[in-house]
């Protein structure tokens, strides 16, 4: 598997708590998570990654491990992922309110859409914003899509939608601001599972027409 080493002039991190430190992560973040989390490192009890940032969570009470510390302070980072990620293929009805706004944006069909949709891999960069939802990377460039100018009141849950450079799948109904494309019944939560969230950083989810 092929390394990646990422400059100290790339990441920098600081203190944001007593027992916190935010670590300015870029497009590495994913990387840095896995070797942290592989590294073992005694006293941290999280490591919560986030759009170009990964904040690592200290035991209270706990200085920081020397070795965390050594890690940081190093010149250079090896990021070989210690361990890929889980597979998930995701069952979908597209038939979302804004599927033809998306597709007459793209200039393609709605069949067009939903098949490139289908033939994406995408990768889990981080959840936030409801408990077990995941901001899946992977759109195409030109597939980037804006938000809704107003966010709508009320989402149904397993909603699949597009915004910004994600695609997102809402686990719960809530507000939501993004261009729905489509919906599911998979269960993304669970509060009694380990880990409650089916999607964890660094995993890869298929779309599938159902």
């Amino acid at each position: 598997m092929t390394k990646m080493t990422v400059s100290r002039e790339t990441i920098s991190w600081r203190w944001v708590t007593d027992r916190g430190i935010r670590l300015a992560t870029g497009k590495a973040t994913l990387p840095v998570y896995h070797m942290l989390m592989e590294a073992g490192l005694p006293g941290v009890v999280e490591l919560v990654p986030a759009d170009g940032s990964l904040l690592v969570v200290l035991k209270p009470g706990t200085q920081a491990p020397p070795r965390l510390l050594d890690i940081l302070n190093s010149q250079s980072f090896d990021m070989t992922p210690a361990r890929p990620g889980r597979e998930h293929e995701i069952g979908v009805v597209f038939d979302g309110l804004d599927l033809p706004d998306v597709a007459d944006k793209l200039k393609l069909s709605q069949l067009g859409l939903i098949e490139g949709l289908c033939e994406i891999r995408f990768v889990v960069n981080f959840l936030g914003f409801q408990p077990g939802f995941a901001y899946l990377e992977g759109l195409p460039e030109g597939w980037h899509m804006p938000r809704l100018e107003t966010p709508r009141k009320s989402v149904p849950a397993g909603s699949v939608a597009l915004g910004g450079t994600y695609c997102g799948i809402y686990p719960a109904q809530g507000p939501g601001g993004w261009r729905l494309i489509g919906r599911t019944d998979a269960r993304l939560f669970n509060p009694v599972a380990t880990p409650p969230a089916l999607f964890q950083p660094g995993d890869s989810v298929r779309l599938v027409a159902a």
